[in-house]
């Protein structure tokens, strides 16, 4: 009998598997040789349709010539130099124009660091420095990076928080706006139910004179896709005004036209005192940014905020493209049309399957709450993985969420075709009949 001849892929995981630990997990069983627009194709030479995007990197999708020619031009002058050390053009520039693009008439600046939560702790600790306050409020299924004071944030304990323990101190965490599943029974009475705990807890939690920040997603991301009432994020601004909090809104997963605005506060009207954008900012290089009113940003002592590679030239040139296509190819109003489509499809599948207890989404950010049964609305994690790998296995890669694992997510490229939309539409509608049966 001759022995099985390994595929490509099956030698890369079994390298991998030997080379790599476990805890750092993978989606998908496999590995990209190639990427282009919103298609990808993998060790063996199979092409698959891509609606996770990098988790959310990818607005303008994979390799953008005009972003794969920004970096060429910026890898003939210089790939690192530390801002700390030798200051370099594309840093300001950049900082320049996400300063024009934030929300509000104040004047602003930027800083930048690697990761989203590298911005997150940064943007608190700006806020502290700003108001001699240490505590801080964070909401139920937020995710906030995994850091120290990222995962202290973030409320989702397996698999992210368990054994990694203790965390933070002076983190406090309140119930977030979920309308599916508000303990009010509708949607209607969610907001002021949550901004009542709020002030609850103010009673009997923490001081609010102690609170210097709130840090708030916009929309959930890693916590399941939760859109919050359209009076959520007005009511929690004007709570912070009441007690001198800062406003935190983490964008990271949100920004960049995800929800069919630049920012997805933009739809409420609110302008957050700081702003955390990361993922999507440089197309695939590690770039994050915290921009806020000028006086705060320039609260902490010089030499109190940075880091070796924050803001990395090839990084900033990415990101200058970047800001140039979603302008030029009109992609806020493309998410808007993408998300239309998609909210469709979704609502259609939703009157056949009864297994999908809630379509909900803001702009191309959309996602399918699965659920045993509609009356319990328990969550339904085993076929949700089930419809996840149906998906793979016709060609499309796809994404869950939520803290029970049951939030089917769509975070395709903004770029994306008519025809790859509805064909990745199609084969996840196949993957639903297919788990289900």
């Amino acid at each position: 009998m001759q022995p099985r001849v390994l595929s490509r892929t099956d030698s890369l995981l079994a390298r991998r598997a030997a080379a790599v630990p476990r805890g750092v997990f993978n989606v998908a069983p496999i590995f990209t040789e190639w990427a282009e627009g919103a298609r990808l194709r993998d060790a063996d030479g199979r092409e698959y349709l891509d609606f996770a995007g990098g988790l959310g990197v990818l607005a303008v999708g994979h390799r953008h010539p005009a972003v794969v020619e920004a970096i060429r031009a910026q890898l003939d002058h210089y790939l690192h130099t530390c801002f700390h050390v030798a200051m370099y053009e594309p840093y300001v520039a950049l900082a320049e124009r996400l300063n024009a693009l934030a929300p509000g008439r104040d004047s602003k600046k930027t800083m930048f660091t690697n990761s989203g939560a590298e911005a997150v702790e940064n943007a608190v600790k700006i806020a502290r420095a700003a108001t001699g306050r240490t505590a801080v409020l964070c909401f139920e299924h937020a995710f906030h990076g995994r850091t120290l004071f990222g995962l202290s944030l973030t409320s989702k304990v397996a698999p992210y928080k368990t054994g990694f323990g203790p965390f933070a101190a002076e983190v406090y965490r309140v119930p977030y706006p979920y309308p599916y599943r508000c303990v009010i029974g509708h949607a209607g009475s969610c907001t002021g139910h949550i901004i009542a705990g709020i002030e609850e807890a103010f009673r009997v939690l923490v001081d609010p004179a102690d609170v210097a920040a709130v840090v708030v997603e916009p929309v959930t991301g890693e916590g399941g896709f939760i859109v919050p009432p359209p009076d959520f994020l007005p009511a929690l601004a004007a709570l912070c005004r009441r007690h001198g909090i800062l406003l935190i809104a983490d964008e990271v997963q949100t920004g960049f036209g995800r929800t069919g605005r630049f920012y997805a506060v933009e739809h409420a009207g609110v302008e957050p005192d700081l702003l955390v954008t990361g993922k999507s900012l440089a197309a695939g290089l590690p770039l994050a940014a915290v921009t806020g009113r000028a006086e705060l940003m320039d609260a902490p002592q010089v030499g109190g905020l940075g880091g070796t590679y924050g803001g990395n030239p090839l990084a900033c040139a990415a990101a200058l493209a970047v800001l140039d296509v979603m302008e030029g190819e009109g992609l806020v109003a493309r998410a808007r049309e993408i998300g239309d489509v998609i909210m469709g499809r979704f609502r259609r599948w939703q009157e056949r399957f009864p297994a999908i207890g809630d379509a909900r989404g803001l702009g191309a950010m959309c996602g399918m709450e699965l659920v045993e049964d509609r009356e319990s609305r328990a969550p339904a994690r085993t076929l949700t993985a089930a419809v996840l790998t149906a998906a793979l296995e016709r060609g499309l890669l796809i994404l869950k969420s939520g803290v029970y694992d049951n939030v089917i997510r769509v975070l395709l490229p903004l770029v994306i075709s008519v025809q790859d939309l509805d064909r990745g539409l199609d084969i996840l509608g196949d993957a639903l009949v297919s788990a289900r049966s």
